[in-house]
Order: C-alpha cells, then structure tokens, then sequence
C-alpha cells in the first residue's frame, strides 16, 4: 500500500477540501467503519473529505508526500485521528503542519469501550490522554470530541481471542463535522461580515469584579482588541471605548450580574420559545439534572416578560457579553452541598443567544479564567450530556491566556476545545523597602555604624530601634539584639521580593522602566550551565555569594563585602544581592561596565536572544489574535514561567501546550522535591518540638505541568519512596522503599487534596502514589498515602461561594463545606485506571492525625494573595483539620520558585511578606491605580483573599487590616481615585473590613477607623443609587 494512501476520493463531492488522516493499519486490518462514518458525516456537513492513510507522522517522507497531495487539493483544514505527534517538545524543525499552514482538528480514538467511557467521569484514560490529546498538542492541535471505541466484535476461532474493531460514534461525529464546518466558514467571511462574541468572566458576580484575568488588564485589552478590529475591517459599529474604564462605563450603564443593576435594560433578551425549544432537545441526563436543579424554565427566577436577559454591550457585528453567573448566589447552601451544580437556565439561554441569535462566527473568552470550562462533565473526552459541551457547542472558541498557566489552559483547551492564545505575565521588579521599613534600614545601619565606632550614639540609636520594631509589628522573640538580627535579615528579604508592578495590557508593550524590570527578572535566572546575570557578576568579582541562590539573611562575608566596596553595615548576602541588582539594571540600560568576561558574555546573550524574545511579544500577541479570528493556524509553544528560567515560553502569541505526563516526576523535580522534604522534616521538628508524622498537601494539576512533579516528588520523598527511570526515555517505571536507616527520620504519612484539573490531567501520578503505599505496606507494613478530591465531574474546595456570600458563622461551617467537596477518594486498579469512592469518614480519619498542612509555590510571578484558590485548599485544610482535632496544625509554606534554593516557613510568614511587600507597596499601588478599574478589581480582590486566608487559619496579621484602611481606602487620595475608577471595589472592600472587624479578626480597629469606613461605604452607596 502506498504511504499516504487517498481513500475515497470523490470528484463530485462539493465544499471546501478537507483533509482528513486515518492510520493505515485500519484498511490492512478491514476494520474501515470509523472511516466512511466519518467521511459521510464531513459529506454531509457540505465538505468535501480528502482522506490520507498513513503509517506513521514522524517520517520525513510521509510528511511531504501528505503535503504534495493536500496542497494540489487546495485543503484548509485538516481532521486527524492519528495519535502522538509530528514533533517532539522543543523540535525547531518544521513540520507538515507548519507547511500546510491551517487549523488542525483532532478526533479522538478511545482504546476502551464505548460503556467504559460512558460511566466513567473521568473520560479518558491514562494511555488515551498521553497519546491523542497531550501528544497532539504539541502539534498545536485543537481537541474536539472522541468518535470511535475498541470494542470486542466477535471471537477468533482458530487463536480464541477476542477481536476488537473501531465503533463510531454517530452523534460525536457529526459535532466533529460541524465544528470543522464552522472553522472553515469563519475564515472564508469577509471580515465585514464576521460577528463575533467576547465573553468577560464575572466572579463574584458584583460590579466591582468585570471582566476577571489573571495578570491581564482585561478591559483596556478588550477597548485595544475592538480597534484592532475596526482597523482590520470587522463590522465594528458605534462608538467605541478609548480605555478599559469607558468599556466597564458602557457595561455597567446596563443591565449586568450585579443584583442591583437589575432596572437597567439588558442588552437583549432570549424569549422563552426559543429556549424551550432547545432545551427539549437536550439529552436526557443532562437536561434532568438542570431541572432537578433550578426547575422548569418557565418558572425560573431570572425570567422576565421578554425571556432571559442577556447582559452586555453591542458594537455592530461584535458583542462584549458578561459571562453569566454558576448560580451559587441564588442559594448559600449550594456552596456546602452543591459541587457538581449545573448551570442555570438563564447560563445556558446566555450562550444559545450567543450562536442563534447573533450567530456568532467565533468567540473569544478573554483572559484567564472563566468558569465555561469548569462546569460538570467528564474531565475530558466530553460527551453530549457535559455542560461544557452542551453551552458553547462545535463554535471556534479562542482564549487568550497568560502563558505561565499551562494547566488551567489545558482545561480550557480540552473541555471547551480552546485556540489558546498565550500571553505575557505583568510587569515584574524586586519590592524595595518603603515607609516605616526604609526607616529602620536607615537606623539599623547607623546602629550598626555607632557599634563599630563606639559611638554614644549607640543606646539612642537602640532605644529608637526598639519602638520602631514595635511599631512595624517585627517584634519577634528574643533579646534585642536577636530581633535586630533577624530584622535586618527579614528586611533583606522583603527588599528583593519579586512583585508584580502593574498588569499586562494584550498585544501592548510593558513602559520602558516596566520593560527594563522584566528584562532584568529574565536575565538573572540561570538556563542551564549558563549563570544568570548577577551569577556571572558575582563569579566575575571573585564572590563567594551566589545572588540567585543565598539566603538573603544570611552573614555576608567580610571578603565579599570588600570586594564590593560596601560598608561594614552591610551585613547580609541581600546587601550584595541588591547592589548587584541595581549594578545589572544599569548594564542592561547602557549606563555601566560590566565586571568581566561572564557577564559581558551573559549581556550579549540577553542582547541577542531575551531582549528580542521580549519585545516580539507585543506584535505577535496581536497577530495571534487577528490571524485566529481569520480561521487561521496558531503556532504550538511551550508553557511554564519565564522567570524561572523557561524563556522558551517567548515570544507569546502562540497556542502554548503542556508537558508529556509520562515522563513525570522528572528527576529535577526529584531532586528538588526531595531535598523540600528534608527541609520541612528538619523545620518541623525543629520548631514544633517532635517529628513530623501527618501531614495533609494541596496539590495542583497547573503547577505539576510547570515543574514537573514536585509536589509529587515531594510527597514520595516525604513517605520514604523513590522513583526508578528507564534508561533512555527517562520515565517512571518504577519506586522502591527508601530504608529508615537511609531516611533517617520517621516516615510521613502523606494526604494529598488534588484539585480537578489535577484528577483529570494526571491520572498516572494518581497511580503513582497509590501504588507508592502499596509497595509500603507490603514492604513495610505500613499503610501510606492517601489521595482525596471534588466530585467526580466537579471541581474547587468549596469554601469561595461562603466566602463571597457572608453564609457562614465559624470554623465548624468552613470544615463542613470543605469536606463536602473533597470526600471522594482517588485510587487506581491493577492497569492504573482511576477509581473513586465517596469516603468522608476516611477523610476526616486521616485529618484528624494530621500534624502539619504544606502549600508550595513554584514561582514568584504571583503570590498568594493573587487567587482564591491558595485559601481554598490550604485554609480549607487547615480549617477542617483545626475543627477535627481541636487545635491549628503547623502551616506550612513551601517556597520552589529557585529550584536550587528551595525554602519553607510559616504560612504566617509568607502572608506577612506578601502584606509588606505588596499591598502596602507604593509600587504596586501606583501600578494599581494606572490601570483604573482593573487595579480597583485587583485590590478588592487581593484583601478579599487576605480576609479569607484569616477566616480559615487565623494567619493573617491584625495589623495589617488597619495599615489597608489607612493606606487603600481613608487615605483621601487613595479614595478618590478608587471612587472615580471602581466605586464598587471601594465599597466592597470598605465592606469586607467592617466584615473582619465585626468577625473578630480585626481586633484593634479604632473607633474612628470604623466609623470613617462606614460612612464611607454610605456614601458610596448612595452614590451608586443614584447612579
């Protein structure tokens, strides 16, 4: 047989080409059912099917053969069952793809049954998931829906074995025909004539939180986007919005999610006919569960005379659409009993409007994330009873998404079959000390001056230092001298925090000063064998620090110091660390030397491949967007944070993927994770007076793409079990039991509570552990390790509906909330399929003997007051353990964003940091109030994490609430901007203040402090009511 063998080509088929890859053992074996299915479903969607059969992707000779065939076609879009990859990870080499220069849609061939699959919530298991959708990513495929199954036909009689043939699925199909049908008409409209619809995320559904992306300036890149649009002939009418504040304006003078906007006219409405209509047609499973839910249609609270309300703003052919709530609100009691909640009538009437009634030709959810791609459902390979699925149906769907994040885009890419356009994280530079803390920088040098000097100066000089300490809350046990000791070594710290200084605007360029900061972020992280920027400084002047991985508190030496010309109060490696810093700033800008041949070689480096890397992002962000809304192909590039060392993640624009699952954990993350947990073993015992014993981890499925596996390689270590690599593909194949003589110190008996996506994406490390405390207990005796989790089809903790709603009193309701949401047990079989049981008496067993609760960040390009979900988990763990056994755990914090430097501390510490360092930041605040709104949204958002984070461990800092009255809210200033750019964020965050004071956590509160904020929240009610 030829290879690529055309089959069934017809001359009188009419349509567009499309070209369509089968393997060819399916003709050798007469097993052709899946593909005449599949080409009458592509006929009968008006295509014209030019199908290839092939042996294989990866020879040369198949590639270029399927090109010549296909471009004499004239083929512009390419459906392929074929499984891995044209290319491997991190291969420059072009590919048939690349050649062929069009979208390529993968339909999935499930090695299991069809019954399998429909049981399962899962979806996919662990081999189907590798190699048809991680695999083909690589590619830049988009994922579309599973079509045939492996099912047992008939018995061989002469070898008495089944024989197992590919079974299409009809139904899956036709969605994959008219999908491919949709990407086709998308590019053959004349821009003119494209309608299109942008969804902006809206969580909690109030004024104050529009159009939601994580590190993304969402409203001023949509204002951007939509004259981007205009200047590239859209049909885009009316006036349009200068900035992100004119878009929200234009929102928010109509009918939105906020219960208070409620008289204002929607933008449109969906009559109930319509909706009825198609909500009868819904398979059976799926539309039972919205009516056991929220009841008929016509009897639904959102119902107006004039249908579902459709809240957004039109601009001719293009919609700007607030995406409708989950319908946690309607009820507080959702939050505690309702994980796997469908979507809402009103929900679904939303996204039916979106394809019938302004028919959109594509849609763009803009920014990470909204919540299409986490309703319930299988975790991938859907079907036609997954909400997802159900929602958005077979429209193109594109994603722009911050390219740090592979695995929330992933989901997005796999359950609501995404184009993921990646982009640039916020603008990044070390905190720098401000206020009060610049203060006693200042006294601690003179202090440490007088000292030297003998001075009389000196008891002044700590009497002052004292108070000061006191003042800024850094009055740690110890004498004196040890708190001058350990402050001067903290403010070290805090002084070369990363943060972020503003947000990312799509497709624009960072300010010049923003850009130099980030070039900096991304010069000093080491690659490899090469040393970062300030390594090569360092090594260049003889230094015995390292920058990139010292302590920052630790004693500087008294040769570096010299070497450096710094004076004898400089104490710390974070002095050097600093000066080096400021030193590379001025190299990058062209206003200094550099020390010697490494760094002059490091400079030409960034010169020649970040700096450009960098300043390609903006231009191709706005290409990506431009050339996917025209039907056109985006180009694969990894995912993973930039400044730990991933600069393979620029220039951005493109449709980012995620990592191979077998070959994790990698023997880096290994190496890390194994020495994270030695350092929590050794600190544990250290400060709580005996070995850790019980420890329960919250483990994400979005930071094991990034690092692969060092939670996971965490938790191995942490039970006393290792992994075993092959010899070649360096992938797990096996673990062995690390003797106790060898460990030297107790096993820890590990509980692990993964999130969804994590369930989903990563069934094989679910194996892993659970195969790891099997080989315990066989070896051992013991019985280790437990993995427990949502829902089978849910995901999230449970705890942020309660939170945005008030509904709960005390730990107790916290506890019952998070146990309700993570009492299913995740394990394996014998071929490593997932199983799952609801086993909450298992859970709450294990938590009570849980000693200690460790979260761990895996870089500094956010914190832990940036999402909701850090309190979520940890403060869900540590609530439920602290309402199991009466007394708070050890919190743990473990920080990984310097592989060769890992740390842990307090959880108490690390909020502490980020309080100082950020939110009390003049830096960030400035950055906040640049972007208007946004930085409004950010800032309500930031204090309602903190006020979480309090509420489920008690973590937080008294102080620290006042410092944010003071600082955010009655600082006049600070106030008006707030009132003219996001007056629903000021009165939010006044809100949850007297929240916290009313609620006990905010103890101190003065009287006049609590009765500015309340007349403040007054007033600006009643200038919102006024309108």
């Amino acid at each position: 047989l030829a290879d690529p063998l055309p089959h069934d080509w017809r001359q009188d088929d009419q349509g567009p080409a499309v070209g369509v890859l089968f393997y060819r053992a399916l003709a050798q074996a007469g097993d052709l059912a899946l593909v005449d299915a599949t080409l009458a479903s592509l006929r009968a969607a008006g295509l014209s099917p030019k199908a290839l059969l092939i042996s294989g992707l990866r020879t040369p000779g198949i590639q270029s053969g399927i090109v010549a065939l296909w471009r004499r076609q004239r083929v512009k879009l390419v459906l392929t069952t074929t499984g891995f990859a044209a290319a491997g990870a991190g291969e420059d080499a072009a590919t048939l793809w690349d050649e062929l220069d069009c979208p390529v849609l993968q339909m999935v061939c499930s090695s299991g049954s069809w019954n399998t699959w429909r049981e399962s919530s899962v979806g996919l298991g662990p081999r189907d998931l590798g190699m048809q959708v991680v695999l083909p990513e690589l590619d830049g495929r988009l994922l579309g829906r599973v079509v045939s199954f492996k099912e047992a036909q008939q018995r061989h009689p002469q070898l008495d074995c089944p024989l197992f043939r590919y079974t299409p699925v009809a139904e899956r199909l036709t969605w994959c025909a008219r999908w491919a049908r949709a990407w086709l008409q998308l590019a053959a409209t004349p821009a003119a004539r494209r309608r299109l619809a942008i969804v902006l995320a809206n969580y909690p559904t109030r004024n104050s939180h529009l159009a939601n992306g994580v590190g993304l300036d969402t409203p001023a890149s949509v204002a951007a986007c939509l004259g981007w649009l205009a200047a590239a002939g859209y049909g885009v009418a009316g006036e349009l919005p200068r900035d992100g504040d004119q878009l929200i304006h234009k929102l928010t003078t109509g009918r939105s999610n906020d219960p208070r906007s409620l008289p204002l006219a929607p933008m449109a409405h969906l009559p109930l006919p319509a909706y009825e209509a198609w909500f009868s047609r819904l398979p059976a499973p799926a539309r039972q569960a919205v009516l056991e839910r929220w009841g008929p249609p016509d009897q639904d609270d959102h119902l107006e005379a004039e249908g579902f309300a459709v809240h957004g703003c039109r601009f001719g052919a293009v919609v700007v659409l607030i995406q409708p709530s989950r319908g946690y609100e309607r009820d507080p009691q959702l939050s505690y009993h309702s994980p796997d909640l469908p979507p809402t009538h009103h929900y679904l009437a939303t996204y039916h409007w979106l394809q019938t009634v302004h028919r959109a030709d594509g849609v763009i959810h803009f920014g990470k994330h909204g919540n299409l791609e986490w309703l319930p459902g299988k975790g991938v390979g859907l079907s036609s009873n997954c909400f997802p699925d159900l929602a958005l149906g077979p429209l193109p769907h594109l994603y722009p998404f911050i390219v740090n994040d592979p695995g929330e885009g992933a989901q997005a890419k796999r359950r609501s079959q995404a184009l993921i356009l990646d982009h640039l994280t916020p603008p990044l530079a070390r905190a720098g000390l401000h206020g009060q803390e610049a203060v006693l920088e200042q006294r601690l040098d003179e202090y440490w001056q007088a000292l030297q000097l003998g001075s009389d100066r000196a008891p002044r000089l700590r009497r002052e230092l004292d108070a000061l300490l006191a003042t800024l809350h850094l009055d740690a046990e110890g004498d004196l001298d040890q708190r001058l000791e350990q402050a001067d070594g903290y403010l070290c710290e805090l002084k070369e925090a990363q943060i972020r200084t503003g947000l990312h605007c799509y497709g624009m360029a960072p300010e010049p000063r923003q850009r130099l900061e980030l070039l900096l972020a991304l010069a000093r992280c080491p690659r490899g064998d090469q040393p970062g920027l300030t390594q090569a400084m360092a090594l260049d002047l003889g230094l015995a620090l390292d920058p990139w991985a010292s302590e920052e508190g630790a004693a500087l030496s008294r040769q570096d110091r010299q070497r450096l010309n710094l004076p004898a109060t400089a104490r710390c490696a974070g002095d050097a660390t600093a000066l080096l810093e400021d030193w590379a700033l001025a190299l990058l800008e062209g206003e200094a030397t550099a020390p010697g041949p490494r760094s002059r070689h490091c400079l030409e480096q960034v010169a020649a491949d970040v700096a450009p890397r960098l300043d390609a992002c903006p231009a191709q962000e706005q290409q990506s967007l431009l050339r996917g809304l025209a039907g056109g192909r985006i180009p694969p590039g990894p995912a993973g944070a930039p400044t730990r060392g991933r600069l393979d993640v620029l220039p951005t624009g493109r449709n980012f993927y995620s990592i191979d699952l077998r070959g994790l954990p990698t023997e880096t993350a290994w190496d890390l994770g194994r020495r994270a947990a030695e350092l929590l073993a050794e600190h544990h015992e250290q400060q709580q007076g005996e070995p850790l014993r019980h420890l329960a981890m919250s483990v994400w499925g979005t930071a094991t793409m990034r690092n692969g596996g060092d939670e996971i390689a965490q938790a191995l270590a942490l039970m006393g079990v290792r992994p075993v690599w092959d010899g070649q593909q360096r992938r797990v194949v096996d673990l062995e039991v690390i003797p106790l003589a060898q460990l030297d110190r107790p096993r820890v008996d590990v509980t692990l509570r993964i999130s969804g996506f994590f369930r989903d994406a990563f069934p094989n490390l679910v194996d892993l552990i659970h195969r790891a405390g099997l080989l315990l207990q066989q070896t051992t005796g013991e019985t280790l390790g437990r993995i427990y989790g949502s829902a089978p089809g849910a995901y999230g903790a449970g705890l942020q509906g309660l939170m945005d709603s008030g509904a709960w009193e005390n730990t107790t309701d916290l506890a019952t909330a998070f146990l309700n949401w993570s009492q299913w047990r995740y394990s394996s079989n014998a071929t490593g399929t997932l199983r799952v049981q609801q086993d909450r008496d298992g859970l709450c067993a294990r938590l009570r003997q849980v000693d200690g609760v460790l979260h761990n960040q895996d870089n500094r390009e956010h914190d832990l007051l940036d999402s909701d979900d850090y309190y979520q988990f940890q403060g869900g763990l540590a609530a439920t353990v602290t309402h199991l056994r009466g007394q708070a755990p050890a919190l743990w914090f473990g920080d990984h964003a310097r592989p060769q430097r890992p740390r842990i501390h307090r959880l108490a510490r690390e909020l502490d940091k980020v309080i100082r360092s950020r939110l009390l930041n003049p830096r960030w605040l400035e950055g906040m109030r640049r972007h208007g709104y946004r930085g409004g949204f950010e800032m309500s958002a930031s204090l309602n994490y903190l006020f979480a984070y309090d509420a489920s461990t008690g973590a937080v800092p008294d102080w620290a609430y006042g410092a944010i009255a003071q600082q955010w809210i009655l600082e006049p200033g600070s106030q008006a901007a707030l009132n003219r750019s996001n007056p629903w964020a000021l009165q939010e965050m006044g809100e949850r203040l007297l929240e916290a004071h009313r609620r006990g956590l905010w103890q101190d509160a003065n009287g006049e402090q609590i009765q500015a904020l309340e007349a403040l929240v007054r007033q600006v009610d009643a200038d919102l009511e006024r309108g």
